[in-house]
């Protein structure tokens, strides 16, 4: 059996499987980010009106992030008008800055709607953005059943952050 080092994602593993008050209670993993603004500890890249960007701490690929609505609801016709513009708008910008620092070759943007979907938090609609490169699927999940992130969380972290900013800053510089 081949073993691939990891070490790193133990405290995420430890986290998600924590038994706290909030989990007791069912609490919406996407609500109590939102709620406690703890940015750097959370993996939340950005926030605007009505929606937050967040790192998924169990990346299908480096890069991988979720548009979150900070409204609790299931599913995308429960949003109203202006929080599906801020969605959209978010999702945009976090693609563009996704280029930016990453220059994939592709993307991959959708949703899982409800568990027969494929939905790991059904309870809360969320977006997911996730940049590909060509030959990103290689012999490891072919052969071994592994898939190999090569970066840490708080670096992808800061690099988006850093090509949002410079994005937002350019953008900015056009609207004077």
């Amino acid at each position: 059996m081949n073993i691939l080092w990891a070490p790193w994602r133990l405290k995420y593993i430890e986290k998600f499987n924590e038994k706290s008050e909030a989990n007791e209670e069912n609490e919406c993993v996407f609500c109590k980010i939102a709620q406690e603004k703890n940015d750097d500890a959370n993996f939340v890249v950005t926030r605007s009106e009505h929606t937050f960007v967040v790192l998924n701490i169990f990346p299908y690929n480096t890069g991988h992030v979720m548009v979150v609505p900070y409204k609790h609801v299931p599913t995308i016709e429960d949003l109203t008008m202006d929080e599906l513009k801020d969605l959209m708008r978010m999702t945009k910008l976090i693609v563009k800055a996704l280029k930016k620092a990453y220059s994939p070759h592709g993307f991959n943007l959708g949703a899982n709607i409800g568990r027969d979907a494929g939905a790991g938090i059904e309870e809360h609609f969320h977006l997911h953005v996730l940049p590909r490169w060509r030959g990103d699927t290689n012999f490891m999940p072919t052969i071994s059943n592994t898939k190999v992130i090569p970066e840490d969380l708080g670096t992808t972290l800061n690099k988006i952050r850093k090509a949002l900013n410079e994005i937002l800053r350019d953008e900015r510089a056009l609207d004077l």
